[in-house]
């Protein structure tokens, strides 16, 4: 049987581990927006000129 100052700590180590998590979450969730942005603008820029230009030759 724990006793309340021990129980007390399991259970701000607890918190802590849960809000380190949260946080972290929270930045890879950041990465991966701007990381989505970043492609959604390359594939823009590939496919900005195509379609202009039509090569007649065979």
């Amino acid at each position: 049987m724990m006793d309340i100052s021990s129980l007390s700590v399991s259970l701000s180590t607890a918190n802590l581990y849960s809000d380190m998590g949260v946080a972290i979450m929270s930045k890879v969730l950041d990465t991966a927006e701007e990381t989505g942005d970043a492609i959604a603008q390359m594939m823009e820029a590939a496919l900005s000129g195509m379609g202009q230009n039509i090569d007649i030759r065979a």
